[in-house]
């Protein structure tokens, strides 16, 4: 009965955090324009003035608004995916389509809460268990944010993957790796996947990879904080990126020049190493996979 009590807190948790990770989403890309448009480069002007209510105003005045009318949202207004499902995808207010973006962002944070929660490595047992894992479901809020806005924008937002990489160096210093004892495996597995991206970037002069992958990679190694996982994670991630992409080009729906984002196929390889990365190095070593 606490099992099945835990894992509903969890969803209900994940499908709160994921409704405040997609209204950040659109703050970080009106800042983002207006920016832009400072630094005198072309931007969506049209865009820039739909999102402008969200940075025009105070942070101890910020509301949720409407995109499109930009009338102030009320609290049942807000409620995951119960108040997008009641009004049929569109705003209250102005009946304009707000699209499927939230509630995706909600039903996918909610369910890598739950998967969380299910196969947590270790007994959540003390305090300092808990925290690691409430950290653990933090970055997951800030990997919805990166792995969102690189999806639609080809961009993975520094302040996001700063924050993102904070917490992972807290996760690091609650011990739930060892220790300092575990320190080289840490070392290793952010040079896999930091330094690696950090060495193609270079080479490429951010033609093959952004840096944003840099980033979001050195973070991703401080989670992992295993050298092997972390050589698993790239590897999964390459794969999922091939079995995503390749069709796309079969079909010309992509081509060579398209701008593929990579950071959510990083993400999905990191998930993947995190939670049965042992199981699966032990069977591609024995290449018994099934």
């Amino acid at each position: 009965m606490d099992y099945i009590f835990g894992t509903l807190i969890v969803s209900i948790g994940g499908l709160m955090l994921g409704s405040f990770a997609g209204a950040q989403v659109w703050r970080l890309r009106a800042r983002q324009l207006d920016e832009d448009r400072q630094a005198g480069e072309t931007i969506d002007k049209q865009e820039l003035s739909r999102l402008k209510p969200l940075i025009s105003v105070s942070l101890t005045s910020d509301r949720s608004v409407c995109l499109y009318c930009h009338h102030q949202l009320r609290w049942y207004d807000m409620i995951p995916l119960l108040s997008w499902a009641g009004t049929g995808g569109r705003c209250r207010y102005c009946r304009q389509s707000i699209g499927s973006l939230e509630p995706l962002i909600e039903l996918g944070l909610s369910a890598a809460f739950v998967i969380s929660y299910l196969y947590w490595p270790t007994p959540l047992t003390s305090g300092v268990a808990w925290g690691a894992f409430v950290v653990w479901l933090l970055s997951l809020t800030s990997l919805a944010i990166l792995v969102t806005y690189d999806i639609r924008w080809q961009l993975l937002p520094d302040i996001v993957s700063y924050c993102y990489m904070l917490l992972g160096i807290i996760f690091i210093v609650l011990g739930f790796h060892g220790g300092w004892g575990s320190i080289v495996e840490v070392v290793g597995a952010v040079a896999v996947l930091g330094g690696l991206y950090g060495i193609l970037y270079m080479l490429s002069g951010g033609r093959w990879i952004g840096f944003g992958d840099v980033k979001l990679g050195v973070g991703l190694g401080l989670f992992l904080s295993n050298w092997r996982q972390a050589l698993l994670a790239l590897f999964l991630a390459n794969l999922i990126g091939c079995i995503v992409v390749i069709p796309g080009l079969i079909s010309r729906k992509l081509t060579s020049t398209s701008h593929i984002p990579f950071g959510p196929f990083l993400v999905a390889g990191m998930m993947l190493a995190f939670f049965w990365g042992e199981w699966l190095i032990s069977r591609l070593l024995s290449l018994q996979l099934f």
